[in-house]
């Protein structure tokens, strides 16, 4: 889509109008009426009105006069091309310079044959020796709401066949980006699960289908569909897109945007949109007019609740005020347009007609973007939770003042371990003259040392072993049997252990060898380590006592 862009950008601007559009021929309209004939109208042509916008007439039957055409002599394969319409049925009549009149036409039900991308339908001449001269559509059951034969052109085959490249290249695009948007996101929902994601694919897709259908893909893919039946399948997909659309922007922003009585005026006019494609499609051809008003006021209504949503939205101090204003400029500036045009405000134009499959495309290009901002968001906001969510497991499993397990947290953990393990209690000798000699704030810097000590003496090698602070001066160590040799190991570690003041501290410890698979296990291995520290305090402190082993279960 952007190298179709740079070829439109760079062409000169002849070659440019002459690729899509051909060489644009001048109409007057005459309203049709009883006993009007093409060969009594090629000679007298004064009855035509060449002024009046052709949106006024209304609908009914028309006959429509070119202006005389100029000397295609040299020129091999001629087309007429003229914007595809509601209509029953044309008739083209060709006048050739010796006079002589051919004639060729469609009808709505075989008019897929003459469509071409864009919504153009071609019409070859039918062949004469002499050069044609003027050109007579008469059309029949004309809904007369954008015009009777609008963009009439003559095209050469070599013309429309860089014609059709060009705009299936375009289309092709679109749809590509579409698909490819929507498994991106439809791959990335099982994870993220956000609501605006589903939104977006609905909205992407229904944008997709009315661009199949107003570009007039749709007719060429199945050139038996009716061609007022495919206007009738683009009015319902415009609405559906309309209200995708707000759906969409409904999910995209945070609930409190559309919250109230706003969000039920948002789904009034998302459901009432909806429903006047519907009517306008099944209602039509009566009441014309009416239907294409309502239709028209429908997204009127629509476009006027933009202003509206980024005020709330800049009111609350929505996150995502910058990236959906962003995306969402160009499309709504050119719906204005295309409404305007429908209202009849401003005039008729190939370009205009395509703005909408282009605003699509920045707007699903643009969306994407603001999805992948939301999912950065999002990634940032369970990034942050999970840093939290860790932060706050391990303020409720350690001790705060020396970083090691508390007693939960280490008993939640011992507790289950297969095989024999080895329980050490080591309990400081003479703390409370540390803290009357160097005061309570130095007492606490001597255990964090000593807690930093036990756990690099007891490691992390075989059985996982942990360590505890279960309050004051008493820690605890667990390990595999045999992966701590004995409680000396401990005691030692800390009598040498760097403190302030060059002190000197000194423990004692116990400790006990059993299973402990359950509660019951822990309580036994605990008073037994227990008893064995006492047994060591009892014998001058500064040493290491084991108690008895106790068996493992068969």
């Amino acid at each position: 889509m952007a190298a179709i862009a740079l070829v439109l950008a760079f062409a000169p601007a002849g070659a440019r109008a002459g690729m899509i559009e051909g060489d644009p021929i001048a109409v007057c309209v005459r309203r049709d009426a009883p006993g009007l004939t093409a060969a009594a109208l090629f000679p007298q042509p004064g009855g035509f009105d060449c002024r009046t916008p052709q949106h006024r007439f209304g609908a009914g039957d028309y006959w429509v006069l070119s202006q005389p055409l100029p000397d295609m002599t040299g020129r091999h394969g001629l087309s007429v091309r003229f914007a595809g319409l509601w209509q029953h049925a044309v008739t083209l009549h060709v006048l050739y310079a010796d006079g002589a009149i051919r004639q060729t036409g469609f009808t709505s039900a075989d008019a897929g044959r003459h469509l071409l991308l864009g919504n153009t339908i071609s019409l070859i001449p039918p062949h004469h020796d002499a050069r044609p001269v003027r050109l007579l559509w008469h059309v029949r059951g004309a809904a007369g709401l954008r015009g009777i034969v609008l963009g009439a052109a003559l095209a050469d085959h070599g013309g429309t066949a860089d014609r059709e490249v060009l705009l299936a290249a375009f289309y092709g695009g679109f749809a590509g980006l579409a698909l490819a948007l929507v498994v991106y996101n439809l791959a990335l929902w099982p994870v993220l699960r956000q609501r605006f994601q589903p939104a977006y694919c609905v909205m992407v897709l229904t944008l997709l289908g009315y661009a199949l259908s107003s570009s007039g893909a749709l007719g060429q893919l199945v050139p038996a569909l009716d061609n007022n039946d495919r206007y009738r399948i683009t009015t319902v997909l415009l609405g559906c897109a309309g209200a995708a659309a707000l759906g969409f922007a409904r999910s995209f922003f945070e609930p409190r945007v559309f919250a109230g009585a706003f969000g039920l005026a948002a789904r009034f006019v998302g459901a009432g949109v909806i429903g006047v494609g519907l009517l306008d499609a099944f209602a039509a051809p009566a009441h014309f007019a009416l239907l294409d008003r309502l239709t028209s006021a429908g997204f009127v209504v629509l476009l006027a609740l933009v202003p509206v949503i980024l005020w709330r939205a800049w009111r609350l101090r929505s996150n995502y005020l910058w990236i959906f204003a962003l995306a969402w400029g160009a499309p709504i500036l050119l719906a204005g347009l295309r409404v305007a045009s429908s209202l009849g405000l401003i005039a008729w134009s190939f370009w205009l007609d395509q703005s909408t499959v282009i605003s699509m495309a920045l707007e699903a290009v643009i969306s994407s973007l603001a999805v992948a901002y939301r999912i950065l968001l999002v990634i940032r906001e369970r990034d942050r939770a999970r840093a939290q969510e860790h932060a706050a497991r391990l303020l409720a499993d350690t001790d705060p003042l020396t970083g090691l397990l508390n007693r939960r947290a280490f008993l939640s953990r011992a507790i289950g371990r297969e095989g024999a393990q080895t329980l050490f209690v080591v309990d400081l000798d003479h703390f409370k003259q540390v803290n009357e000699t160097i005061g309570h704030d130095g007492g606490d810097e001597v255990l964090r040392i000593v807690a930093a000590v036990l756990a690099r003496t007891a490691g992390d090698g075989p059985g996982a072993p942990l360590v505890a602070r279960f309050g004051g001066e008493e820690f605890v160590v667990v390990a595999a049997a045999g992966a701590i040799a004995s409680g000396a190991v401990l005691i030692d570690a800390v009598r040498e252990a760097v403190l302030p003041f060059d002190m000197t501290v000194t423990a004692s410890a116990g400790s006990s060898t059993g299973p402990l698979l359950r509660e019951a296990d822990w309580k036994a291995l605990y008073r037994r380590a227990d008893e064995a520290l006492f047994a060591a305090k009892a014998a001058g402190r500064d040493r290491a006592r084991d108690a008895a082993p106790i068996a493992l279960a068969a």
